[in-house]
């Protein structure tokens, strides 16, 4: 009898456990913020006007998915997080890299900050040094336009992906300055695990 009612008390044990781990579950399933009203309008015309897609549905999973990963950046209003995505996906497929190592790039490089200027120069989301201007023949362009500097941005990365044979560690490197060092790539690579990386 005493044997019977501690299996009976060890599973109603084990049955509570799983009940509680179900719950937490669907707790942490619900964490994922809901685009709202002006999100849903903004990303509805960005999904009716991608380009860079294969299809509608690819870039309404993609735009929303990434849309709520930016929301943290709620300073930035939702219409230019919502820019910024449909640009980053176009000019990444365009030079033939993934949007999501361009969005790591940006979060380490600006943080997001259209208007960043470094202490050494470099502009913009991407933080290009405006010497690329005369480089790329383009000397008018305006580095803190958010489609200028992203273009430019992911233009000069793949020159170094295709420099430096495909290694991103050496490539994103060599777009910081810091080449031969692995602390900038770390950074970059860790932004992309912890938020950017595709599930």
């Amino acid at each position: 009898m005493k044997r019977a009612s501690k299996v009976i008390r060890n599973t109603l044990h084990a049955g509570i456990a799983t009940a509680l781990l179900a719950y937490a579950a669907a707790i942490n399933a619900a964490v994922q913020e809901r685009p709202d009203a002006e999100d849903r309008v903004l990303l509805t015309q960005a999904i009716a006007n991608a380009q860079s897609f294969q299809d509608r549905f690819d870039a309404e999973v993609w735009l929303t998915d990434m849309a709520t990963r930016l929301k943290p950046w709620d300073e930035i209003p939702a219409d230019e997080r919502v820019q910024i995505l449909k640009v980053v996906h176009q000019e990444a497929m365009h030079a033939g890299i993934t949007p999501e190592l361009v969005l790591s790039v940006i979060q380490v490089e600006s943080n997001f900050d259209h208007f960043a200027l470094s202490s050494a120069g470099a502009r913009g989301l991407m933080q290009v040094m405006p010497f690329w201007l005369d480089e790329l023949n383009r000397p008018n362009d305006d580095l803190f336009d958010i489609r200028t500097n992203i273009r430019f941005g992911c233009i000069i990365l793949k020159h170094y992906m295709d420099r430096e044979r495909g290694n991103h560690a050496r490539a994103l490197a060599r777009y910081n300055g810091s080449s031969g060092q692995l602390w900038y790539p770390r950074r970059v690579f860790d932004a992309m695990r912890k938020r950017w990386y595709l599930q």
